[in-house]
């Protein structure tokens, strides 16, 4: 099915006024704003053992770009709380569902004189099925890890993103 060559143009030219749009207030995307990339690629994450911690540190580390060839600048430090608990019971009392949930607490120490510059809290879940099938039920608890994992590190990286933005 193809469009009309007038309904593509004017769907081009609305996008193009969008775009000018934003240009002309001011908008800036947050990774644009000068130090903000940079600052992110030079920090050092610290998360504790385990698989989650080093599911969280890998994700840290792809989120914020971090750049192995130059010193960091600051340290990131990540304690986690995780629990699962069990969701929806079949009728011989197992548990077919979980809700697999985290909380991380972070700092960000200056790796210069080590005082504290930003402290935070962030928590994911996610709820994953419980399969009778030994291998399967081992795959979706990993990939419900691997989900919260990612999650965090998002919300890690936002939060400093936005306190380097206004460190500026």
């Amino acid at each position: 099915m193809s469009r009309p060559a007038g309904r593509l143009s004017l769907l081009g030219l609305l996008a193009g006024l969008g775009l000018l749009m934003l240009g002309g207030c001011g908008f800036t995307p947050l990774y644009a704003a000068p130090g903000v990339a940079p600052g992110l690629s030079a920090i050092e994450t610290l998360s504790p053992e385990g698989r989650s911690g080093a599911l969280l540190r890998e994700a840290l580390d792809d989120a914020l770009a971090h750049d192995p060839t130059i010193a960091p600048r600051w340290r990131l430090e990540v304690g986690l709380k995780e629990s699962r608990i069990a969701r929806g019971r079949r009728s011989d009392g197992v548990a077919s569902r979980y809700e697999y949930v985290v909380t991380a607490e972070w700092s960000l120490t200056s790796k210069a004189d080590g005082t504290v510059a930003l402290k935070g809290v962030s928590r994911s879940e996610v709820t994953f099925d419980r399969a009778d099938q030994p291998y399967a039920a081992i795959a979706a608890q990993q990939d419900a890890e691997q989900k919260v994992a990612d999650e965090l590190a998002r919300k890690i990286q936002i939060d400093l993103a936005v306190w380097m933005l206004k460190q500026g």
